[in-house]
């Protein structure tokens, strides 16, 4: 059914639908329009400095395009937006590496990881354009999340500092800026619906057959990158060594991501998803992420219990061709090697030092967490702390692993009420929502993809970073279905 022309409420207005005579107008016109020249033109130059190894104006050039391409998308189309934000998640972290390879040497830090993060936050003016739909019952868990995330940031600013608390609270703001963005983007569902899974589709075929290579040829760059930023966690710099994280930072998002595409792969109609599919599985396998496994065996589980006998048939048959394709992959030479490696600790958790140190953690640290009335603030944990040490290392609590205890350890009592209050009513509407539309393959993955992703809280704070993205544009796509179901039927 078509939306009405005039639709009240604080939406932007779909686009204009295409006219029969410009349907018969040249291809290339068409294809290179203009929300689609930028980006382009951004990959294009980012190509031809990266060939020409010109990795020092790289460095500068590539976050300033892709903060002026992701302003002109905002504003010309809101939807290929959101879809833009995720290929620079994808794929910067890649193009870091390529430009300190092209400098010749490691650079600790770099303007291009700001790239992402900054394009992401550009979502945050929907907030100031769109401000009406605050006041709206709707909104009321989305602000009290936000509510949480201010107390922390003041907290966070006296005792870790300023540049500290501002780098943590776009960490922890950004995903809900997405997720409102989503809503308030209602009117064109169907568009960001298809963007999102289409983005998914593509970046798992891009990211998984780029982690084949990883692993089994480990480029230079890579290779450089791991040794220059010390990451020994993500196994050794050579071939058959490294756990794959392809074009992103390290396994831990990679998985994420894999994690993410793998669960709506089931909502796309692509015959490529079927390729992206078999690649992603085998490059997810060999990150050797096992709260991601776990997560994505959850999110199926919900997908087979909440879909229709003909929609579980396809997911089983689905499963059954994807084991049979890549499982004999996994288990022939070096690879079966590294799988059954880590999958022995899955059964012999006595021997597991990482389980034996997540532990200790939880004995030693869990009174600490929960009996910090006030918190410590943002900036206390993660990546952030670099900016509040004086040699620009990780702080005492730069390696936190576990969101259970991280988010009272950070936002302290009040910010956790007001926080969790928030998440928890957001998910209790999708649930609802999703419970009401049972023939949206779309809406059945997203809600199976927030519920795992939440789950996996034990092992990290997935409210955050690629995880939180993840579950809050679940969240409000589904919220978003189900307004748009709605004003359809008007």
């Amino acid at each position: 059914m078509r939306l009405p022309s005039a639709m009240p409420g604080p939406f932007p207005a779909p686009a204009a639908p295409v006219a029969p005579a410009a349907r018969g107008r040249s291809g290339l016109r068409r294809v290179l329009g203009r929300d689609t020249l930028p980006p382009l033109a951004l990959w294009l130059i980012t190509a031809l400095l990266v060939a020409a190894r010109q990795g020092a104006v790289l460095t500068l050039a590539f976050p300033v395009l892709a903060v002026m391409t992701g302003l002109w998308l905002y504003f010309v189309n809101p939807v290929r937006y959101i879809g833009f934000m995720w290929w620079l998640w994808f794929l910067s972290p890649e193009v870091r590496r390529l430009a300190d390879y092209g400098k010749g040497g490691f650079t600790p830090t770099s303007m291009i990881q700001v790239a992402p993060l900054a394009v992401t936050m550009i979502s945050g003016i929907s907030l100031l354009r769109y401000y009406p739909l605050l006041a709206q019952r709707r909104s009321l868990p989305l602000l009290l999340a936000l509510a949480g995330i201010a107390y922390a940031f003041v907290v966070g600013v006296v005792a870790s500092g300023p540049a500290a608390a501002v780098y943590d609270l776009a960490n922890w703001v950004y995903p809900l800026l997405i997720g409102f963005h989503i809503m308030v983007l209602t009117r064109q569902y169907p568009e960001s619906r298809d963007t999102i899974v289409n983005t998914f589709i593509y970046g798992m075929l891009v990211m998984g057959a780029y982690g084949l290579v990883q692993f089994f040829v480990m480029p230079p760059w890579d290779a450089m990158w791991m040794i220059g930023s010390n990451m020994n966690s993500q196994g050794d710099p050579v071939p058959y060594g490294v756990r794959v994280f392809s074009t992103m930072n390290s396994s831990g998002p990679f998985a994420f991501a894999m994690m993410g595409a793998m669960v709506l792969v089931m909502a796309a109609k692509h015959r490529v998803r079927w390729i992206a599919a078999a690649l992603g599985f085998f490059a997810f396998a060999l990150s050797l992420v096992r709260s991601t496994w776990g997560g994505w065996a959850i999110a199926m589980l919900i997908q087979l219990m909440k879909s229709s006998n003909r929609v579980r048939v396809r997911i089983i048959v689905s499963a059954m061709v994807l084991a049979g394709v890549c499982v004999p992959l996994l288990t022939i030479g070096p690879v079966a090697e590294r799988m059954q490696q880590r999958l022995n600790t899955l059964v012999n958790l006595s021997n597991d030092q990482s389980y034996a140190a997540r532990n200790q953690f939880y004995a030693d640290f869990a009174k600490t967490a929960f009996t910090d009335v006030t918190g410590e603030g943002l900036g206390a944990t993660g990546a952030s702390t670099k900016l509040s040490s004086n040699n620009g290392e990780l702080g005492k609590y730069g390696s936190f692993d576990s969101g259970v205890m991280n988010i009272p350890f950070v936002l302290g009592w009040p910010g956790t009420l007001l926080y969790m209050s928030g998440v928890l009513w957001l998910l209790a509407r999708a649930v609802r929502a999703a419970l009401r539309m049972p023939d949206d393959r779309y809406v059945c993955a997203c809600l199976s993809l927030a519920l795992s992703i939440f789950a996996m809280l034990v092992f990290t704070n997935s409210l955050v970073g690629t995880g939180g993205l993840l579950l809050f544009s679940s969240v409000f796509s589904i919220l978003s279905a189900g307004h748009w179901r709605k004003l359809t039927r008007r």
